[in-house]
């Protein structure tokens, strides 16, 4: 396993600084993650990047990759409304193959639950996380913004067929575009299985399990797998206008500053009929918050196009990226998923849910770029 290397603790002091005055509670969770409640959070492809444990006879679990799932499952479990925490360890990714990155890597971070769904909030953790990486001394970092409410506002604003919508806001920016003009290889196996009676279709995807010596991920039955490639098929059946799959092509290009980016916004949304405006204001209100706690608007991009891997996120969210280090590489992250603790079946609601991390070893001045 690639390891980071350690920072000198005068410099993890300066990091750490910023969220141990957070006024938080500490809290420690598991290493080891149900990899079923992973995967459905955060879709399949992440399994790649999953170090996979299972005891004899036991179900499938995974090291932490992150610790945001992990918090919000001990948050459930504590049974409060609201819940403020900082936490500091190790989380662990598999490196993608021919890279030396580390895979096992020092977090700290911030979760809120239960608190206001504000700008102010929003301002906050961005704040929290731009003060921790310029602690460790970089002179070189911006702020990357986006927002999945934003894309899914004007998807639903456009009038388009349910289930391709849906489809659409699932995927998020990255795959809407193709979304709207290709078949993807799945496609045709949920067509096929969509058509037939669900116990014919859960045989034929058994017998297809067996063929290929394989099991379902993460425990899935193969009647929950049926569903959802008939939910898929109703989607890939339907299609964009040639008129629409230009709107959101040109929706999904628009990037740069901030204030410029939403009037760019303001104005494909009026050319398609789509009333976004008040998702827009949101976002005046949560730039103004940025002004006021001083982060600066001249390192800042807005990308309607910027999402995470992580796709438990359902409205604002950042990055804070190193010029040395690149955008695959960021040194702090965070946002809202304000609807996280009702997909992992919290009883009520806590209201909003918002958070951000920082990788101390890439906020060091000092630490070299490792591919």
């Amino acid at each position: 396993m690639n390891l980071e290397a350690a920072l000198p603790a005068d410099d993890l002091a300066a990091i750490r600084a910023p969220f141990a005055a957070a006024g938080a509670v500490a809290l420690d969770v598991p290493v080891i993650q149900p990899l079923g409640v992973l995967l459905d959070l955060t879709g399949e492809a992440m399994r790649a990047r999953l170090f996979v444990v299972q005891a004899d006879g036991g179900e499938e679990a995974c090291l932490r990759p992150d610790f945001t799932i992990a918090i919000a499952r001990a948050h459930i479990a504590q049974g409060a409304a609201k819940g403020r925490y900082i936490y500091e360890g190790k989380a662990f990714r598999a490196a993608p193959r021919g890279s030396h990155r580390a895979e096992e890597f020092l977090q700290i971070g911030l979760e809120a639950y239960g608190g206001s769904r504000s700008a102010s909030a929003d301002a906050e953790v961005v704040d929290l996380a731009w003060r921790a990486s310029t602690a460790g001394g970089r002179t070189d970092l911006n702020l990357q913004l986006g927002d999945a409410s934003l894309f899914a506002a004007f998807v639903g604003a456009l009038g388009l067929n349910p289930a391709l919508a849906a489809r659409m806001v699932r995927g998020g920016a990255r795959a809407a575009s193709p979304v709207a003009s290709r078949q993807r290889q799945g496609d045709r196996i949920a067509a096929l299985l969509a058509g037939l009676p669900e116990a014919d279709a859960c045989a034929v995807l058994e017998d297809l399990w067996s063929l290929s010596g394989i099991q379902p991920v993460g425990g899935r039955s193969a009647a929950e797998i049926v569903h959802r490639l008939a939910a898929r098929s109703q989607g890939a059946a339907a299609a964009l206008t040639p008129a629409q799959a230009k709107l959101v092509e040109t929706f999904l290009a628009i990037e740069g500053p901030p204030r410029d980016a939403l009037a760019s916004m303001a104005s494909v949304a009026k050319a398609g009929g789509a009333d976004i405006a008040a998702a827009l204001a949101d976002w005046s209100a949560r730039l103004d918050a940025f002004a006021g706690m001083g982060l600066p608007a001249d390192r800042m991009t807005l990308s309607t196009r910027f999402g995470r891997a992580f796709s438990y996120y359902d409205g604002f969210l950042f990055e804070v990226r190193s010029a040395a280090l690149g955008e695959d590489r960021p040194v702090a992250a965070g946002g809202r998923y304000d609807g996280l603790t009702r997909r992992l079946g919290a009883a009520k609601a806590t209201g909003g849910a918002v958070g951000c991390m920082v990788r101390p070893a890439r906020a060091w001045s000092k630490s070299e770029p490792v591919e």
